[in-house]
């Protein structure tokens, strides 16, 4: 008979440490503080706190007997287990998050009174949330959609939350179109797919006779939303706010992260095979780049313009479907925001954590864009759905750092609640027994812009021209990024069923570009339609922003990036060494890929371990690779389809390619030996991997790609 007591798990073998008790603290609210000393195990409680005797049995009536009633145990955690999951979000399910710090560069008291920007070098702890939008919790990272990039900062004077996107425009203008939008977006009511992707006949259907969507459609179709990393995307605040002074100035402001490293994404194909490869692309590089030390870091940048320039600029400051180029107000970069945390436990802090528009705080201010004006009015229905209470706010990742002093008792989960006899206001008790009273010095208070006119459910006629700004957008991008939209575009509309949902694309598209449209109309086969009809004339003086592209605002540094280095037993010794000296010394990260995860025998008998096993480690997942074979590991490796794939998949996604003389027979079988072009580097003498790593700055040789693709 087995020992039905026997434990789970060896207790001499380590076990994994939370990590949020790492200091083996139980500080649940009303609970006592129990220390527990380094290196002694805690015993295991109930919720309640009461020690277990036993959780690997429940309590039965004998040996082989029926359950008792009576296993509190039991019934907690199963109780516990069946209501662990809360709803998911309806939008942004799919997110990752960090702990990190804003530090202002130096004091903005002449534009706000807003408590971060008040001093040089002042540090707001921040918490950041990066997701996609159409997909669903367990979506892959590399699908095309939008990058959430929402900010919630811990000021002195309440929680700020810039709750934002990677890109600076959206798909509609009102908020009543929001839910129309995401139901034509998401999944097929009666099929239940396509999942987290809108290559489908319901989103195509709905932007086609939604023309103010076509800015975004260019942005959504252009590499902007498959980037390479979260640490490598730019964020916007999308609306117009305000800031306000200490004398009640105001200010518009546009808001603007900017990434220290430099923008980057991948190519279509490439995001395919990462999703295959490795679905949680983006939260595990994330995640190491801020364990290792790698800290991201990224530029808050403001737009700031007054009435008068509102009032001349070409387009309504008030349309979330427009931007301001930078070209005409320029982004001035007031601080730093610091990514240097890792999450204790992702329910908690990522799952729980719940942005709001609607949380700004004194010096910040809304303006009358129609789509935030929904969003404040909406944020909190979402987060009462999804948190179950009020009290949401009292979740530790939601709660302010600063005092909190308010009325609001009691609900589902409070922890605190007012202390002593009052709990209203206005109150004729005196001091502290009368509780916090109103500040009309210190609290938010609107600014005094005049608003009047009739009650309408009417667009204003500066919200009328839907295609201006697209056209920017696609003149200002490089050949290449042009070529990425373009075959985006045929792609998404090759797979909708209904050839009158892509015409009508097309017909919005001759209002952008020509060739784009033609180009299109050719991809997928179709006569070049007739224009759809437009309401304001499309404007084609409006000059490129070099600001919009990506490749034209790329780093100079290879800092932050990944290198894969494929090799087997007999590899240089000396290449190696230098390789990866040359990628340390420039701030590059690399992995050892090799036959076999145990590693490989280098040419002085030394064995190194691998990262990686070369079908576990696809060259889809770095941004350049390095080929060290020996010569008869090379021929090894040329049977194996995975090692061929290695080689053609970062040739064919324009990588740039270091290799030894060795390696030449599996550059042979892989296709690519009579196509070695200068995006491929030989080491083969001392100084070629710093060779190698300086031509890896520019990221991609993307000549090679109009060779490799010709469709």
């Amino acid at each position: 008979m087995s020992d039905r007591n026997a434990p789970a798990s060896d207790p001499s073998e380590p076990q994994a440490s939370s990590a949020p008790f790492h200091e083996q603290v139980d500080q649940r609210p009303g609970g006592d503080t129990h220390q527990v000393a380094d290196g002694e195990r805690p015993v295991l409680t109930t919720r309640q706190g009461a020690p277990v005797a036993d959780d690997q049995n429940s309590l039965t009536a004998g040996e082989r007997g029926p359950g008792l009633l009576e296993d509190h145990h039991l019934r907690e955690k199963l109780f516990h287990f069946d209501h662990e999951r809360i709803p998911e979000r309806v939008v942004h399910a799919r997110g990752y998050g960090a702990h990190g710090f804003f530090e202002t560069y130096e004091s903005l008291s002449d534009i706000t009174r807003a408590d971060l920007f008040q001093h040089e070098g002042q540090r707001t702890p921040a918490f950041v949330r990066f997701s996609t939008v159409a997909g669903n919790k367990g979506s892959g990272d590399l699908a095309r959609d939008v990058r959430g990039f929402a900010v919630k900062l811990y000021t002195q004077e309440g929680n700020w939350d810039l709750v934002g996107n990677n890109i600076p425009v959206f798909f509609i203008q009102d908020a009543i179109k929001f839910p129309d939008l995401i139901h034509a977006a998401k999944q097929e009511p009666d099929r239940g797919f396509p999942q987290a992707q809108t290559a489908h006949d319901n989103f195509w259907d709905f932007i086609s006779l939604t023309p103010e969507s076509m800015h975004m459609i260019m942005w959504t179709m252009s590499d902007r939303a498959i980037p390479r990393s979260f640490r490598f995307m730019e964020g916007f605040g999308v609306h117009t706010f305000r800031l306000v002074n200490a004398e009640g100035r105001s200010t518009f402001v546009k808001f603007h992260w900017k990434p220290k490293l430099g923008m980057q994404s991948v190519v279509w194909n490439e995001a395919l095979k990462i999703n295959g490869a490795d679905p949680d692309f983006h939260r595990r590089d994330l995640w190491d780049a801020i364990e290792a030390g790698d800290h991201p870091e990224w530029e808050l940048g403001m737009q700031l313009f007054d009435e008068e320039f509102a009032a001349s600029f070409e387009f309504d400051v008030l349309d979330a479907t427009k931007i301001i180029p930078e070209e005409q107000v320029p982004v001035r970069r007031v601080g730093r925001l610091v990514l240097d945390r890792v999450v204790d436990n992702f329910f908690a802090e990522t799952e729980q954590v719940a942005f709001h528009t609607g949380n700004i705080v004194p010096g910040i201010e809304f303006s009358s864009d129609p789509l935030l004006q929904g969003r404040n009015f909406s944020y909190l229905d979402t987060q009462l759905k999804r948190l179950g209470s009020p009290n949401f706010t009292q979740i530790p990742v939601n709660a302010p750092k600063c005092p909190v002093f308010d009325f609001q008792q009691d609900g589902h989960m409070a922890m605190t609640n007012p202390t002593g006899r009052v709990n209203y206001e206005p109150n004729s008790w005196s001091g502290a027994a009368g509780g916090p009273r109103e500040s009309p010095d210190r609290g938010l208070q609107a600014h005094p812009e005049p608003v009047e006119g009739v009650k309408l459910r009417i667009r204003p006629e500066s919200f009328a021209d839907h295609y201006s700004q697209a056209r920017q957008f696609y003149l200002s991008q490089t050949a290449v990024e042009q070529i990425h939209l373009r075959d985006a575009l045929v792609f998404e509309l090759s797979k909708c069923e209904h050839p009158p949902i892509r015409a009508r694309v097309v017909s919005h598209l001759r209002h952008i570009d020509e060739d784009l449209a033609a180009g299109v109309a050719r991809g997928l086969r179709l006569g070049l339609p007739d224009p759809a009809q437009v309401v304001s004339e499309v404007r084609d003086d409006l000059p490129p922003s070099p600001a919009l592209s990506i490749l034209l605002n790329g780093p100079s540094t290879f800092e932050g990036r990944k290198v894969g280095i494929l090799a087997t037993d007999g590899m240089d010794a000396e290449r190696f060494a230098e390789l990866t000296q040359a990628l340390t010394a420039e701030g590059a990260m690399y992995e050892l890929v090799a036959p076999e995860v145990g590693g490989v025998e280098d040419s002085d008998g030394r064995l190194v371990e691998a990262d990686e096993k070369v079908d576990g480690g696809p060259s889809v997942l770095y941004d350049a690779v390095a080929l060290l074979p020996s010569e008869p590991g090379a021929q090894r490796l040329a049977l194996d389809a995975t090692s061929r794939d290695f080689v053609t998949d970062a040739f064919a996604h324009a990588k740039y390619i270091g290799y030894v003389a060795e390696a030449m027979p599996l550059l042979e079988k892989a296709g690519v030996a009579s196509d070695l072009d200068e995006g491929c580097v030989a080491l083969d003498a001392p100084g070629s991997a710093t060779r190698f790593v300086e031509t890896c700055r520019t990221l991609r040789y993307w000549p090679r790609e109009a060779e490799v693709d010709q469709t």
